[in-house]
């Protein structure tokens, strides 16, 4: 699929009007509900066809984080071959008691995972996690950027984001 089709196909898809209240705690008229892509397979994998061209050469593991970033995350991995681990918001306080299952990230270079990104508040948050645990996060990946300040805030952490697709390039899909 064109990029251009899957644009017009997710935005079609997620795309919801009315009044939301967001992660970061500001309330939007519009909304993309990201369960309504990663529920597809169609769409998943074209996603993760997509977005596997904006992995850096350099990863060596990927980071999906809870809980919309995890789907993504293993469709990226199908595509790319790359182990992956799934980052909680808190760590479990029993079994492994760890923030982070699956993949081992430490000494790693990681790529996070996110399937929408706002403020960037839980790429920050998840980031320092992993760091504390010894991963080298160096970068960022999601489906959607809302240009709605993460990237920056991303950057002033040394984390770059890319994103398949800015709420501005979405929104010209639509035509």
């Amino acid at each position: 699929m064109h990029l251009d089709d899957l644009a017009r196909a997710v935005r079609s898809r997620a795309h919801l009007t009315g009044e939301f209240r967001l992660r970061s705690g500001a309330t939007a008229n519009e909304y993309f509900d990201k369960y309504q892509f990663e529920a597809d397979p169609t769409l998943l994998r074209e996603i993760a066809c997509h977005l596997a061209k904006l992995v850096p050469p350099e990863t060596q593991a990927l980071a999906g984080l809870e809980l919309g970033g995890v789907p993504i995350a293993v469709a990226l991995a199908l595509e790319t071959g790359l182990p992956t681990a799934f980052v909680r918001k808190l760590a479990k306080s029993y079994g492994t008691c760890r923030v982070s299952e699956g993949a081992a990230v430490t000494g790693r270079r990681v790529l996070v995972v996110e399937d929408v990104v706002t403020s960037g508040g839980q790429v920050l948050a998840s980031a320092t996690q992993l760091r504390e645990v010894g991963a080298i996060v160096f970068s960022a990946v999601c489906v959607i950027d809302r240009e709605a300040g993460g990237a920056d805030a991303l950057s002033k952490i040394g984390l770059p984001l890319r994103a398949l697709f800015t709420k501005s390039e979405l929104e010209r899909a639509a035509g």
